[in-house]
């Protein structure tokens, strides 16, 4: 596996990683002091064969727990809400988040509010509403992805669905990052391709964005930059060759490192992406890729000179900010990602999303700022094809 092997890191919060690591989940829980968690994890992954391994080591260890997996693919607030009644119900004592971003984010989230008091709304990431939170006895909590791209397992935030208004808001407080996570690449490599192709746009969107977003984190362009790197060199290769661990692992941690710099911030690609997730059900990593040229195209004026200095180090052939955009265009293609928004036959009620997207937080980290009208306009220009 070339130079690849394990290692231990411990930033931004303590990560075992490397292949076969999930075997170490005995010794997590251990670490952790938990005795009977709760296992968290999607419907889809209930009969995987990984999960069977990892409930075997518990029977092994001879350790109470239980499993919930009643989760959306974009989580809802009832599945929170159902979460944390199972929780209580079974005397838990900690949160085994195994999954996809939708089973990290439910995981992280149900352990959060287990403590709470107030409806989960109430820590929307808006104001100082975080800092009202009960820190108290605050369950552990151990997260292992399965997927390549949404990063949640190093994100101090998860995405939740308001099924009332059918917004997708964001849950936020720092004790919301996990305390432990399990970075095995074997557990991504039944990945299918579409979804290797989907979450891997997801992570390149994170360290893009990142990397262009408002404010002064060189720590975050840093990650962010390499990041790409990774997703540029083996994104594709993991997609043909899905049983490539070296591939898979480098996209694992480079999505890893994604929400990890975008502690500096996003922009129009995720707030245009949020509202649809919410209202029209569609992949989040999905409408990431599908909106990803159309935004980088609008944001030229303010991003230009960081785009052509990426892709001098990304060693792209033209190393301007049109071959970089073309190197988009063209990454999309080979990973067969839509290109229009149109491709994806669904109704689309741009009046209504518009609205939604300018008040979505990551509209704020926006390079340039954005209006009402400019919403209108990145929606119509991803639906119809125009750059």
């Amino acid at each position: 596996m070339s130079d690849i092997v394990s290692a231990n890191w411990n930033y931004p919060t303590p990560i075992w990683f490397g292949a076969s690591r999930i075997n170490d989940i005995s010794l997590a829980i251990k670490e952790l002091k938990m005795n009977n968690p709760l296992i968290v994890t999607d419907p889809q992954f209930l009969e995987n064969v990984h999960l069977k391994k990892i409930l075997l080591n518990l029977d092994n260890l001879k350790l109470n727990y239980s499993v919930f997996s009643n989760i959306k693919g974009n989580p809802t607030g009832k599945n929170i809400t159902d979460g944390v009644e199972t929780y209580i119900k079974n005397n838990s004592d900690g949160v085994i988040a195994i999954g996809g971003g939708s089973s990290l984010d439910a995981g992280k989230t149900i352990a959060f509010m287990s403590n709470q008091k107030k409806n989960i709304w109430f820590f929307e990431d808006i104001g100082d509403n975080w800092t009202k939170a009960i820190l108290d006895k605050m369950p552990k909590v151990i997260a292992i992805p399965t997927t390549a791209g949404t990063g949640s397992e190093t994100g101090r935030a998860s995405l939740i669905v308001d099924e009332e208004t059918h917004t997708k808001k964001i849950i936020f407080h720092p004790t919301m990052l996990p305390d432990l996570v399990i970075l095995d690449p074997e557990l991504t490599l039944t990945l299918p391709a579409h979804l290797t192709a989907a979450t891997g746009m997801d992570a390149l969107a994170h360290c893009l964005e990142a990397y262009c977003a408002n404010g002064f984190h060189p720590m975050a362009d840093g990650i962010a930059i390499e990041g790409i790197k990774n997703i540029k060199d083996y994104l594709i290769t993991a997609f043909k060759e899905p049983d490539n661990i070296e591939a898979r692992s480098k996209m694992l941690v480079s999505s890893s490192m994604g929400s990890t710099a975008f502690q500096k911030g996003l922009g129009a690609i995720h707030s245009l992406s949020h509202p649809i997730n919410g209202v029209n059900d569609v992949h989040h990593g999905l409408s990431n890729a599908i909106f990803m040229p159309y935004v980088i195209s609008y944001n030229r004026f303010a991003i230009e000179k960081r785009i052509i200095l990426l892709s001098s180090y990304l060693e792209l052939e033209d190393q301007t900010f049109e071959g970089f955009l073309s190197w988009i265009l063209e990454l999309r293609k080979e990973l067969s990602i839509p290109h229009t928004l149109k491709e994806l036959n669904k109704e689309f009620d741009f009046d209504m999303l518009s609205q939604m997207a300018l008040m979505d937080p990551s509209t704020s980290g926006n390079p340039i700022k954005l209006n009402l009208d400019d919403m209108k306009k990145l929606y119509k220009n991803s639906y119809e094809g125009t750059i």
